[in-house]
């Protein structure tokens, strides 16, 4: 019996201002709070609202017998718990129906781990901490920015105790294998749930698409999909965006939300799960080696969506450069907006591929062009680089006992 796991990843970034030249040394303020809210406001009423209100509604129609996952970062619970912390107690309702389990993953969406291996996991014990707090949980899977993975990458998940960790089903590393099946990540113990991207990108992005020779996608043709596949679990994981603003209502997205429980659970052999209940029910039948960082971005499935170009590297390496003199200053605000500025999708902005499935994020890119958004980030961090140039850096340990300065 094939079981469905659902995940939703929930994720909006800090856009920044129109910062020039003439900015820095001058105004230290790199976000721009009206763009960022305009956004928030847009997708809270397109997609959090209907689609909570919605999760929800299914959970009771169905006597708990529909189950998913959400994480959720925690820049967008900092600007939620500001402009609008409804949508968190919405949030909150689902998960205390017994019926949703969250995932960690990075506190800023970043791309921390390329930075250090201290900073990554300084951010996700950041956003278990948050979790905890604001949900009284948790998380035992993680799932890093974008879903980046390598063998590292699940050493570390493993190391911080979580039973396991999301990836990509990279078809050069499966080969004749199911992503249909739990595996265990190669040089360590932790289980590893490979997301199945062909029956995941039919809803998320070939939904709509009128040329798709499937389309219209209705909820009993997938559900008879679904119930076809081989292996024991099928995970179908996605932007939440997916719902109202990737694929409008307009698309049809929300009734075939609201019949695909219905009529999966029509098939004996179909259940929906959790990730932690798959990990119970089901053993590894195998193991999973990537020896190099790979994510569920476009088609590459690489880093190349945020480091492919020569403005993007720079743009990163400039981020790297000033890691201890950010950490070192001890100053909260300076370390804040040091990792606002790590978030991916400021390097995403700089992008200068683009295929068909990355059309999705042009709704939110506030630049005109890649070498726009670079001038801008790069104009943001000269400024926060002058400022802990001038930040004494903080003593720490001893001499920080010695001078009553802990």
């Amino acid at each position: 019996m094939p079981s469905i796991c659902l995940y939703f990843h929930v994720h909006q970034p800090c856009r920044l201002r129109k910062y020039s030249f003439f900015d820095i040394g001058k105004n230290h303020d790199y976000f721009d709070v009206n763009a960022n809210n305009f956004y928030l406001g847009r997708i809270i009423r397109k997609c959090y609202e209907p689609t909570n209100r919605k999760l929800l509604e299914l959970i009771e129609r169905h006597n708990g017998r529909f189950k998913f996952c959400f994480s959720i970062t925690g820049i967008l619970l900092d600007q939620l718990a500001e402009f609008n912390p409804k949508i968190i107690d919405s949030f909150k309702a689902l998960v205390d129906t017994g019926n949703v389990e969250l995932f960690d993953e990075t506190y800023y969406h970043s791309l921390a781990y390329l930075i250090s291996e201290k900073e990554f996991k300084a951010q996700i014990e950041l956003h278990s901490k948050k979790f905890k707090e604001l949900f009284g949980v948790k998380p035992k899977v993680f799932r890093n920015t974008e879903a980046m993975y390598s063998n590292d990458i699940a050493r570390i998940a493993g190391e911080l105790g979580y039973n396991a960790i999301i990836s990509e089903g990279l078809s050069n590393v499966l080969a004749w294998r199911s992503p249909n099946h739990l595996y265990t990540a190669k040089g360590s113990k932790i289980k590893t749930l490979l997301r199945n991207y062909k029956l995941s990108d039919d809803i998320a992005f070939r939904f709509s698409t009128r040329d798709w020779s499937e389309w219209p996608l209705t909820a009993d043709k997938y559900a008879s999909w679904l119930s076809a596949c081989d292996g024991t679990n099928i995970n179908l994981f996605m932007d939440y965006e997916t719902f109202g603003e990737h694929q409008w209502p307009e698309t049809g997205i929300f009734d075939f939300l609201d019949h695909l429980p219905a009529e999966a659970l029509k098939y004996k052999n179909l259940e929906f799960c959790t990730a932690s209940e798959i990990l119970e029910k089901y053993k590894p039948v195998g193991e999973f080696d990537v020896p190099y960082t790979a994510s569920w971005a476009d088609v590459h499935r690489d880093l190349s969506a945020w480091l492919e170009n020569e403005m993007q590297r720079q743009a990163f390496a400039e981020l790297k450069s000033i890691e201890l003199n950010a950490v070192n200053s001890r100053n909260s605000s300076l370390i804040d907006s040091w990792r606002k500025l790590g978030i991916s999708d400021h390097f995403y902005y700089m992008c200068t591929k683009w295929f068909a499935d990355g059309d999705v994020h042009k709704y939110f890119n506030p630049y005109s062009s890649p070498y726009d958004a670079f001038l801008n980030y790069m104009n943001c961090l000269s400024d926060l680089k002058q400022q802990l140039t001038h930040e004494k850096v903080k003593p720490q340990g001893f001499w920080a006992k010695l001078l009553g300065r802990n």
